[in-house]
């Protein structure tokens, strides 16, 4: 088995070093060792970086990730977890699907003003109700 160098890695990856070491330190991935200065992989850790890469764009913490996929490989997923995220993308993408609906109806709706439109103004009150929801207690946004 040949063992691939981090910058190896890196560049079968696309990945920098330094998301490799902040992975490892994260407990995410494991090196074999160091050959001179370099930390040594297994093959297979291309295979556990595209796993991670899914699970980011799923929308999981670093930490959960790590949770799910244990130290050593294979890595053991959850499946409760994971149907819970699908259940939470779900509501998302119908969110985000209204948001798109509404977006373009602002764009073409023949009103004089974008404020005279009755559903751009039921836009702005469901915009403005989920951001007094999201905002921590003490009223103070960034």
């Amino acid at each position: 088995m040949k063992l691939l160098d981090i910058a190896e890695v890196a560049k079968q990856s696309g990945l920098p070093a330094s998301t490799l070491r902040f992975y490892e330190e994260k407990g995410l991935i494991i090196s074999l060792g160091r050959r001179g200065l370099r930390r040594t992989f297994e093959p297979d850790i291309l295979g556990r970086l595209a796993l991670i890469a899914l699970g980011r764009m799923a929308g999981f913490t670093l930490d959960e990730i790590a949770a799910m996929f244990g130290r050593e490989p294979p890595a053991q997923l959850d499946r409760e977890l994971l149907s819970a995220k699908a259940e939470e993308l779900e509501t998302t993408i119908g969110q985000l699907a209204a948001l798109r609906n509404g977006l373009r109806h602002a764009a073409t709706c023949p009103a004089p003003s974008h404020m005279e439109c009755p559903s751009f103004r039921r836009l702005l009150k469901i915009a403005a109700a989920r951001s007094n929801r999201s905002r921590p207690k003490g009223g103070r946004t960034i």
